[in-house]
């Protein structure tokens, strides 16, 4: 019996994919959608007196055969099945996108040419040109001289270390990969550390101790972590002393302290700008596609001037919590004020330094990289910000003055360049190994280093994000999900917002936060439809909860690095993320709920969300002004 339930358990992902499909088909076959009378006028079909279809089955007979009145249900049996096939993982996530191309046309909801169009839209070749400028720095380890010069402006004091690390993580999670930035981080922390709990000899306080540990460790999202390795003792080694023991316990809460407050500010760092993770990018990309005429409403800038408050709070009252649960309500101890630790700081100090020190003076291909990186920057805030003329606006308008150019195209614009920039101050040298051939210097970014890096699942995750949308409003399923939440109308619109954000913070625990946004920002907007509030009232929550996966290990990359490193429980990642999901929540419902409010004007229900609707939002205006926080 042991050996049938490990063959099943070891073919789980075979069962899943092959019993899916077939467990769900009563919800297309039992639960038939009719068309409305008002959709057949449209349409010119005849109705019954009743308003129905003359036949009760799935085509109108005549010239009106190829018109589906089971779309509503085939639509949500996509869904369905796509979204517990992203929460099993039985299928690679980019896999499972693709089945929109498959399904939609044989159910007639899209031709096989509208679903694809969905692959690469403009929010896609917004996430590619960013990770290219992001593939950029991190080949020439400018991310890693920014790290440890900000290191050496905030010291090494317990609490200013745990501080110092998180506005680092965040900060580099701002502009490149949330898994990147962890993996380079952690090996750095536990490198300080390691001076930090050692007693120092007059050598290593002199010179630094050459620690192999900061060399980068390249970790990718697939790497199963071995459970033994996730049982490491603490790596530290004993300090004689009366209290050993206790000496010790402190050392492991204090590795455990600062693995967590790197993997959390990565996440936490990532919600900061439109490209810092990928649920941003599928808000824009959501809301371009729901509303088509919503007026670039979602950009860098507007994204950047909303995000921005709530990460650095959301950062604080992280990094307050983390110091009290590992270390203590010893601020004297914790901010270096006593005597006793001065020498350990002095040497993990030294090894900041030392290994800043090694880097040696900029190379012209970091300093290209820089200016571009910070053109790149420029440019998304000022193309077209939104409370003044931008350049996109004044150079490349359409006749209605807005601008044709978007952040996508900046981002590849930038990336491009870094595809003709060398490395080296123009000239020629000599090829290795055969001097008597010359040689241009590389570029600062090439294809080999994109082939290599690029998460082009990402970019598929996105287009099935995109497809599933277009396919929901296409079937005329958002428009019924809109009409069965119509009794919210009755609930204040704050408390529909702290119940979304609490639903998705549990739910991303479980599932990939990418997929946790495709699956539930179109709903919430036909639900902001129906019940006449501002679709940006529900989707901005959603969009930033997301990215509060703090309890599992499992629940994102960077928690799964800080895991592998050792000295971490599972239930220690637990208790510590539980409290920094309800800060999240909080500070997110703040969030929503004060600045955001004049910013994107969520007090009255916007023009362009009324195209889908039936038009009863304008009459019902005052009911939502007066039941807005």
């Amino acid at each position: 019996m042991a050996t049938c339930w490990q063959g099943l358990w070891a073919y789980r992902f075979y069962l899943i994919v092959f019993f899916l499909p077939i467990f769900l088909l009563p919800l297309p076959i039992l639960v038939p959608t009719k068309m409305t009378s008002s959709i057949r006028e449209d349409l010119g079909a005849p109705t019954s007196e009743t308003g129905s279809p003359p036949e009760p089955h799935c085509r109108v007979r005549g010239p009106y055969c190829h018109v589906l009145i089971f779309q509503e249900a085939y639509c949500a049996y996509t869904i369905i099945l796509m979204a517990l096939l992203w929460c099993t993982e039985a299928l690679p996530l980019a896999v499972t996108a693709f089945l929109p191309v498959i399904m939609f046309p044989m159910m007639g909801i899209m031709t096989a040419s509208t679903v694809s169009l969905e692959y690469l839209k403009d929010t896609s070749i917004l996430f590619i040109g960013g990770m290219m400028v992001a593939l950029a720095v991190e080949n020439w380890n400018l991310h890693k001289r920014i790290a440890l010069r900000m290191l050496l402006i905030i010291g090494v004091r317990p609490a200013l270390l745990i501080l110092g690390f998180m506005l680092v993580t965040a900060f580099l999670s701002m502009w490149i990969s949330n898994t990147a930035t962890t993996a380079m981080m952690v090996p750095i922390a536990h490198a300080v550390l390691e001076q930090l709990h050692k007693v120092p000899t007059d050598r290593d306080v002199e010179e630094g101790r050459n620690n192999p540990a900061f060399e980068l460790q390249e970790q990718k999202e697939e790497t199963k972590l071995d459970e033994k390795d996730n049982k490491q003792d603490c790596p530290f080694p004993p300090t004689p002393s009366e209290s050993k023991t206790q000496r010790n316990r402190e050392q492991l809460r204090f590795s455990q302290g600062l693995s967590l407050c790197v993997c959390y500010s990565a996440s936490i760092g990532g919600i900061a700008t439109l490209t810092g993770t990928t649920p941003n990018l599928v808000l824009q990309g959501q809301v371009n596609s729901l509303f088509p005429r919503n007026g670039n409403v979602v950009n860098f800038a507007s994204w950047f001037s909303f995000a921005f408050p709530a990460m650095i709070i959301l950062l604080l009252f992280s990094w307050v919590w983390l110091q009290v649960l590992f270390l203590g309500f010893d601020f004297r101890k914790n901010f270096g004020l006593a005597e006793q630790s001065r020498n350990q700081e002095q040497a993990a100090f030294e090894v900041i330094r030392r290994e800043h020190k090694l880097l040696g003076p900029m190379s012209f291909a970091e300093k290209a990289v820089t200016l571009l990186f910070v053109l790149l920057v420029v440019l998304w805030f000022t193309r077209e910000p939104g409370f003044f003329t931008g350049w996109g606006n004044l150079a490349f308008s359409n006749e209605n003055g807005k601008s044709m150019t978007s952040d996508g195209t900046v981002a590849i614009l930038i990336a491009v360049i870094m595809f003709i920039v060398p490395s080296k101050i123009p000239g020629l040298t000599q090829k290795p190994g055969n001097p008597g051939k010359l040689k241009a210097p590389p570029a600062l970014l090439t294809w080999d280093i994109v082939k290599k890096k690029m998460p082009w699942n990402i970019v598929i995750l996105l287009g099935g994000g995109f497809a599933l949308a277009k396919g929901s409003e296409e079937s005329g399923l958002s428009k019924w999900l809109g009409d069965k939440l119509t009794p919210l109308e009755s609930v204040p619109p704050a408390a529909i917002a702290f119940i979304i954000c609490l639903l998705i913070a549990i739910f991303t625990e479980c599932a990939s936060n990418v997929a946790t946004t495709t699956l539930f920002l179109p709903i919430l907007a036909s639900m902001s439809q129906a019940i006449c509030i501002h679709p940006l009232y529900v989707m901005l929550p959603c969009t930033l909860a997301s990215s509060l996966a703090f309890m599992l290990p499992v629940a994102t990359p960077p928690n799964a690095i800080a895991f592998s490193f050792g000295g971490l429980r599972v239930t220690d990642m637990a208790r510590a993320g539980f409290m920094l999901n309800v800060i999240g929540v909080l500070v997110i419902t703040l969030a929503i709920n004060s600045w955001s409010i004049p910013m994107f004007d969520l007090y009255n229900f916007p023009s362009w969300a009324q195209s889908n609707t039936t038009g009863l939002c304008g009459v019902s205006q005052a009911n939502v002004t007066t039941s807005s926080p």
